[in-house]
């Protein structure tokens, strides 16, 4: 980590990074929701870390994992 200070902050689909553990997010009227578990994309293909599988509805989202749970 280093660079830019993005703490916290929703970034777009389109800057994602890959093979990376991230928390992602999907767009709803009342802001950005949080998806429960860190995710991490192969390929083009985002997985749920922790089952390892493949994670079938588009997120709109992303920041980096934290696990604070």
């Amino acid at each position: 980590m280093g660079d830019t200070d993005t703490s916290g902050r929703w970034l777009p689909m389109q800057i994602a990074p890959e093979d990376c553990d991230l928390e992602l997010g999907r767009l709803h009227k009342t802001g950005v929701v949080p998806w429960t578990f860190p995710c991490r994309r192969k390929s083009g293909v985002w997985f749920n870390v922790w089952a390892g599988e493949a994670v079938l509805i588009s997120p709109s989202h992303w920041r980096i994992w934290r696990s604070r749970r």
